[in-house]
């Protein structure tokens, strides 16, 4: 009897991805029981599941004969805190990541998420404008590729240059090139203090902000059709140094010093059910893009000073979800940017382009035919159909 046939059990009701039942499902407990199972099911098409925040982004699979689920992979392997990294298997709550004594993975993602989700979407959040996004809080990654070999590249410290930087294809790449089963990331002192800054303000101010030089964490912004903006800006550090810096920002913007972020921080801005998109751009273009949601019909939420964005519509959008879509991407290659549908209604997403055009296609199929001859993992839902 194989590990496949020890591991893997009969999907349920639940076990859907994008609307595509699975066959069976797999939760294997270790890096070499997960190469044993991916070899053996060297015959079987494959999508892998954290904590399935984001397991319904995308199209969707071709075909679904297994969820490799890493529930079991999970676990705080080392918390070096001198040397500022942990250790974490692929299945860890990132809640466990955000609690780590005195210091923090600082990558914004729900606490159910996992670290093995979280680098395979390179996920992110405002605070992105301070400690970037999971490729850069990534130093060192253990995979499992598609023919069941196991391979390591990076390590245990920061300034790490040996070796091909394998965790960096495989951030983002949304399980198209195997399981990710454990990864070393670069960790920040927890903050002494933070606060907020509310103001209502166009997207504009974010310019101003940027300019007064106060180092903020996260300058994110909230508009709708009919409703005035709002801006949010994060601080963090010593007490004395966020209280000062946070009344200057209050000075500039006209607004108001908080503890708490509101309501609509981190939070996408469609309902379920609805299309969500992320649009990206330069710096300068960004008043023209929440300007192009708002038109739309949309609200737009996001990192202002980053130049990522989110935009959300209800499922019964007063324009054909096709328009809003080719308008929005239009307006994004117009900002130098892109934009991705991460999410849209049932009886439409068939018929969308979620990804758009992207540059380099050529080379991410040739990565993907090197890494997957078979195209099991993950079949049909990166970008080109890869």
């Amino acid at each position: 009897m194989s590990v496949l046939d020890d591991l893997a059990v009969k999907a349920g009701d639940d076990d859907v991805v994008c609307g595509v039942p699975a066959r069976f499902v797999a939760a294997p407990a270790s890096t070499e029981e997960a190469a044993a199972l991916i070899a053996a099911a060297r015959d079987l098409t494959v999508v892998i599941r954290g904590g399935g925040t984001k397991l319904q982004y995308g199209p969707p699979p071709r075909d679904l004969d297994l969820i490799i689920d890493t529930r079991r992979l999970a676990g705080v392997v080392e918390h070096a805190a001198g040397d500022l990294i942990t250790v974490a298997r692929a299945g860890t709550p990132m809640a466990d990541l955000h609690a780590l004594p005195g210091q923090q993975l600082a990558l914004d993602a729900p606490p159910t998420a996992t670290a093995g989700g979280a680098v395979s979407a390179n996920a992110s959040g405002p605070r992105r404008l301070r400690y970037g996004t999971a490729r850069d809080l990534l130093i060192g990654v253990t995979v499992v590729r598609p023919d069941g070999r196991i391979a390591r590249a990076g390590g245990k410290v920061v300034k790490n240059v040996a070796g091909y930087d394998l965790g960096k294809l495989y951030t983002g790449a949304q399980g198209t090139l195997g399981l990710i089963t454990e990864c070393v990331f670069r960790l920040h002192p927890v903050p002494l203090d933070t606060a907020f800054v509310r103001a209502t303000a166009p997207p504009t101010a974010v310019a101003k902000i940027l300019a007064a030089q106060l180092a903020p964490s996260a300058v994110e912004i909230d508009a709708g059709p009919g409703a005035p903006p709002e801006i949010a800006v994060l601080v963090e550090g010593t007490e004395q140094g966020v209280r000062d810096r946070a009344a200057t920002l209050a000075r500039l913007l006209d607004g108001e010093v908080t503890d708490l972020p509101p309501s609509w921080w981190d939070t996408p801005p469609w309902p379920p059910g609805g299309l969500g998109l992320k649009l990206t751009g330069v710096l300068s273009a960004v008043p023209a893009l929440v300007e192009a949601v708002t038109a739309a019909g949309g609200t737009v939420r996001g990192a202002a000073a980053t130049g990522v964005l989110h935009a959300g519509f209800p499922a019964g959008a007063p324009a054909g979800i096709p328009e809003i879509v080719d308008g929005l991407r239009a307006a994004a290659t117009r900002a130098g940017g892109h934009a991705v549908v991460l999410t849209a209604p049932g009886e439409v997403s068939d018929g969308l382009d979620m990804w758009g055009p992207v540059p380099g296609l050529e080379l991410m199929r040739r990565v993907k035919d090197q890494f997957d001859p078979d195209h099991r993992f993950a079949p049909g839902r990166f970008v080109g159909g890869i």
